[in-house]
């Protein structure tokens, strides 16, 4: 088993070296090693939603979470020149904490310490105080329910960047929620490299 995990970790090393336009993907899983619940564990967001319960509460401030290692590995791929574009289902704001250029990541379930404009779709930050958008437009949470649109922009980059891909890499994801699920799919069609690193297990297409 070690070995074989030692092989594919070769193999995805391989893999970046060769990359000319690396895509990662994650959700809920990179950000456990912080202290948060996966999506899906018990006391999860969506297991608590099928269960009638609203989410449970954090017991720290979240401004006290910090990044993790996982983290900080795509920060590293983004100091090499190397990440191209980075997607998140996520809305803890750890990406950016760690340093993520804004310009390189689709946050698709928004952000929870950010606001967005329902007029012009302009973000601020929460902390900033401010209710009304420059242009007069009413300053809403970017945090998107159960139900509601994924953001445009952030929707069309992330299909965009698939496509382009060669390496696409998933982590902490089990790929079920669509359309970020079929995001991989339109990687592979246009004949990029797949990884998926979930839990403990690294699977490789």
């Amino acid at each position: 088993m070690k070995e074989d995990l030692e092989k594919r970790i070769q193999i995805l090393s391989e893999w970046l070296y060769e990359s000319r336009h690396l895509v990662v993907f994650t959700w809920a899983g990179i950000s456990t090693e912080s202290g948060l619940p996966d999506f899906r564990a018990p006391d999860g967001i969506s297991t608590r939603k099928d269960k009638g319960l609203a989410p449970k509460r954090l017991n720290r401030p979240w401004d006290s979470v910090e990044p993790n290692s996982g983290h900080m590995a795509i920060v590293e791929l983004q100091k090499m020149g190397k990440l191209k574009f980075l997607i998140s289902q996520n809305v803890d704001n750890l990406h950016l904490k760690s340093g993520i250029y804004p310009d390189l990541l689709a946050e698709l379930h928004g952000n929870m310490t950010k606001l967005r404009c329902a007029r012009c779709d302009n973000k601020v930050n929460k902390s900033n105080g401010m209710t009304m958008c420059q242009c007069r437009g009413k300053l809403v949470s970017s945090v998107v329910d159960f139900g509601q649109s994924l953001p445009e922009k952030d929707l069309r980059l992330s299909f965009e960047h698939s496509r382009k891909s060669d390496l696409f890499l998933v982590v902490g994801s089990s790929l079920v929620v669509t359309p970020a699920a079929d995001m991989p799919l339109e990687a592979l069609r246009s004949g990029a490299k797949l990884a998926i690193i979930n839990d403990f297990f690294y699977f490789f297409y």
